[in-house]
């Protein structure tokens, strides 16, 4: 063994023998091995590199799956990558603009040539990420989301669903991108508050006078076919029934009583726009009002309007809309506001919202079962706190907007559209279909329904609410047992990092300055119950001494042990001093401690008891006593740091598994995976 621990000189070595060997497929355990534990790896996007939060996900999924490979379950870590519509879409239309392109100058063939080449290249990328990393994944059954086999599983998904009436096709409001070129759902949509304008506008009474309405959408006057007032307000009460004359257009429409109409909200009267608000969709609806379109696709005012603002982009709209109503004296004032704004979710453009003649899946009943499932604890949710959120968008959930008008992703499977399906759709069925469905495959049987999905609180309801009701509505059985939100790592600052400001962390980088065991230690160590962690290299730099440590005390073992022991199952308790019974009984509680940690998902906390038994008591007491001692006992000190070796390999496997080739065992596993995770039952 080398004086000094070197990672750069082991971690390819090791991660060729463990591939070499096929220790991460379960097709080659032992027939002993019956019990299944399956972990999805959350598909990642192919739109680049993977981060910081990525490598923390993947980390907690492997401390998890080694430690059940030692219990000796027939563990399975499924890889895959996502094809992610918009988002890998919105890349490639980006490098396309820095050559001064649109993806419609090339066209569709072209482009899409150009979107496989990235993805060619960012798929390879991932990969070795992912092994770099030291993910005990499966890789002879990596799947993307739009090969062959995965999209006959969206095609079935897709058709099952039409032939039993819960997807349909029809003109509905919906969230639209003008950038991007596409419809969104409303769990797509980013809320960013902004400082805008509230312009009152004077609308006159049919009979003489006016109301002042409040608006921060001028543009929108065009398509107004209402006014509302809450029934229950004295100002308003007596012009319920009566007529208004909308600005610049000369429309007359009613002013209607509407319950939902906030009192405290401007004016207190409101302008109903249906063809452009959600609200006032609904309010339309109940009142019978028309739906008067005044915004495009193209973020263009459209020929419903006045000529002189047809064709307009609609900033350059609300100007000359603003303009007249000053010319006009129907401005009454304009104060400054505060309100969230609808962004995208990929490229952060403000949405519009207007009609579109767009595909759906039915909500109601499918959330039902989704929420059923977690309220009867079939399904857990760690930390428990965050079922809050997956309830709370299950109770009034909208039809799902499935559809999207982009080039790359899974085409609807009719005749004639050129739609695709929203990238969350193909996800929504990853826990079966990554194991082949629809057919009945022999991994299918085997291996679902999955134990646990790790993600993030962001995608709670995109991703995990969707594949709760689709595993329900597929395969009639939970896709997963617990969920476990991962936290969110910021920077030091406690800020959101970002690779466009500069402060993203690429985990390879950490990797080659620290070595993989090293970071992955580092990091799982931030996990300590807290949902947003700080990023510091200090505990990387720990993780490197600590790894240094548990190598130079292998060096002190192997050096001790002149020919190869036999590991006793039990240490007998016959004639041990008191440092030796001291050490056991730390180990009995440090495994008894470790194991409920890792149990509870507190995997900071359990590579804590680790450390601090390995280097304060092995280290510190045993180590330093044991070299004091004339008749040493050989076989103790192999069996401490043996069950200490397996103890930390799910968080270090690298440098475990080195150490473990080397130590003097007799009939010793062809890898410390195969050891069996520490007990003393």
């Amino acid at each position: 063994m080398e004086k000094v621990y070197l990672p750069e000189k082991i971690e390819k070595k090791i991660y060729r023998f463990w591939l070499k060997n096929n220790l991460f497929n379960p097709d080659f355990l032992p027939k002993s091995y019956k019990k299944p534990f399956t972990i999805c790896l959350p598909p990642p996007n192919v739109t680049g590199e993977l981060h910081i939060g990525h490598a923390l996900n993947a980390f907690c999924q492997d401390i998890l799956i080694r430690k059940k490979r030692m219990e000796k379950f027939r563990t399975l870590w499924i890889p895959g990558l996502d094809h992610a519509g918009i988002a890998t879409q919105n890349v490639v239309e980006k490098q396309l603009r820095n050559e001064g392109k649109t993806r419609f100058e090339i066209g569709k063939k072209e482009f899409l040539k150009k979107v496989k080449e990235w993805v060619k290249k960012y798929r390879k990328i991932i990969i070795s990420q992912f092994q770099k990393l030291g993910c005990a994944l499966d890789w002879s059954r990596l799947r993307f989301t739009l090969d062959k086999k995965y999209t006959k599983a969206v095609k079935k998904a897709f058709l099952t669903y039409l032939k039993e009436g819960l997807i349909y096709q029809g003109i509905r409001l919906i969230n639209w991108c003008p950038r991007c070129q596409t419809s969104l759902s409303d769990l797509e949509v980013e809320y960013q508050e902004s400082k805008v304008k509230l312009w009152y506008v004077k609308y006159q009474l049919k009979n003489g006078g006016f109301l002042s309405v409040a608006t921060t959408r001028p543009e929108t006057i065009l398509g107004d076919v209402a006014l509302a007032v809450n029934p229950n307000d004295r100002r308003y009460k007596k012009f319920i029934g009566k007529k208004a004359i909308v600005p610049i257009v000369n429309r007359e429409v009613p002013i209607i009583g509407e319950e939902n109409v906030k009192m405290d909200f401007g004016t207190g009267v409101v302008k109903i726009t249906p063809a452009h608000d959600f609200a006032d969709y609904e309010v339309a609806q109940k009142h019978n009002l028309p739906m008067i379109q005044v915004i495009n696709e193209e973020n263009r005012i459209t020929k419903e309007a006045p000529k002189n603002f047809q064709g307009l982009e609609v900033f350059e709209a609300r100007e000359k809309i603003i303009n007249e109503l000053k010319d006009k004296n129907f401005l009454e004032k304009v104060e400054d506001y505060l309100t969230p704004l609808p962004t995208c979710y990929r490229c952060h453009t403000i949405l519009q919202i207007i009609p579109s003649n767009q595909w759906f899946l039915k909500m109601e009943n499918l959330a039902k079962e989704a929420e059923k499932v977690v309220k009867e604890g079939k399904i857990k949710f760690y930390p428990k706190n965050f079922e809050k959120i997956y309830f709370k968008w299950l109770e009034s959930p909208k039809d799902w907007c499935i559809s999207r008008q982009i080039w790359w992703g899974h085409k609807i499977p009719l005749k004639n559209s050129q739609d695709v399906l929203d990238t969350w759709f193909s996800s929504a069925l990853w826990p079966f279909a990554s194991l082949g469905w629809p057919e009945k495959t022999k991994d299918l049987k085997t291996f679902y329904p999955t134990e646990i999905i790790f993600t993030d609180r962001g995608i709670i309801n995109l991703w995990v609410a969707r594949m709760i009701f689709s595993g329900l509505k597929f395969m009639k059985e939970i896709p997963f047992k617990k969920v476990f939100i991962h936290p969110t790592v910021l920077t030091k600052e406690g800020k959101r990092m970002s690779k466009s400001l500069g402060t993203g962390i690429n985990p390879i980088s950490l990797i080659e300055k620290y070595g993989s065991d090293a970071t992955r230690f580092g990091i799982v160590w931030l996990l300590s119950g807290n949902q947003d962690i700080k990023f510091v290299e200090d505990h990387l730099i720990m993780g490197r001494k600590f790894c240094n440590k548990i190598w130079n005390a292998g060096r002190f073992v192997i050096f001790q042990i002149k020919n190869p022991l036999v590991i006793p199952k039990n240490i007998e308790n016959i004639k041990l001093k008191s440092y030796e019974k001291e050490t056991i009984e730390k180990l009995k509680k440090t495994i008894e401690k470790v194991n409920k940690k890792i149990e509870n998902f507190e995997f900071g906390l359990a590579a804590r008891e680790i450390y601090e038994f390995f280097w304060h008591q092995f280290c510190d007491i045993f180590i330093e006593n044991f070299k004091k001692e004339k008749n040493k006992n050989y076989k103790l000190l192999l069996f401490l740091y043996l069950n200490s070796l397996k103890l930390l390999h799910p968080f270090l496997p690298f440098l475990t598994e080195e150490i473990y080739q080397k130590l003097p065992i007799k009939n010793k596993k062809i890898s410390i995976l195969f050891e069996s995770w520490p007990s003393f039952k």
